[in-house]
């Protein structure tokens, strides 16, 4: 398992620096790709599916992958250059979801921006009983988020699943 305070601020934080000026950089985004890591591959101990074509730490699947290019990216020059200079290769490949760490943030983080609903925020603490409680209501708004936007209605994953291994992984 990759160590959940550097991977956040080594990889995703920093991979969502770089994609600022197409993708605006929220906290609600790092959390949520986290998350998303957190369940997915068990905080990067899987990086191929067993028994399935997901890979990465965000486990995604070849055809989400390259729908993300042709139907999302190639229509977007800007951030289809910014990705590209993640890695440093010629030619892109779903491969790369495996061996670049940069590579597999961005795609899953194009792939939630693709999604017309907005991503949960922090809800007011003066609407919550505590920090706690607002914290939790929180992580389960990305939890139910992240079911419905990566792993869809049809996946075996659960918001509790989600929310569960995401506060394991963060310890």
């Amino acid at each position: 398992m990759i160590d959940f305070k550097q991977f956040r601020e080594h990889v995703v934080v920093h991979t969502l620096k770089e994609l600022e000026e197409c993708i605006p950089y929220s906290e609600s985004a790092v959390d949520l790709l986290m998350m998303t890591c957190a369940h997915e591959s068990k905080g990067g101990t899987y990086l191929k599916q067993v028994g399935g074509p997901a890979l990465g730490v965000y486990q995604m699947e070849p055809s989400t992958h390259y729908d993300i290019w042709d139907n999302y990216l190639n229509y977007n020059r800007k951030l289809e250059v910014t990705v590209s200079c993640l890695v440093e290769t010629s030619g892109l490949h779903d491969n790369m979801l495996i061996t670049s760490l940069a590579y597999a943030t961005a795609m899953a983080r194009v792939h939630y921006y693709r999604v017309s609903e907005p991503l949960p925020v922090l809800p007011p603490l003066s609407t919550c009983i505590d920090k706690k409680h607002q914290e939790g209501l929180y992580l389960w708004q990305l939890a139910e988020y992240a079911k419905k936007h990566y792993n869809t209605v049809a996946g075996k994953a659960t918001p509790e699943k989600y929310y569960n291994d995401y506060l394991e992984w963060r310890g």
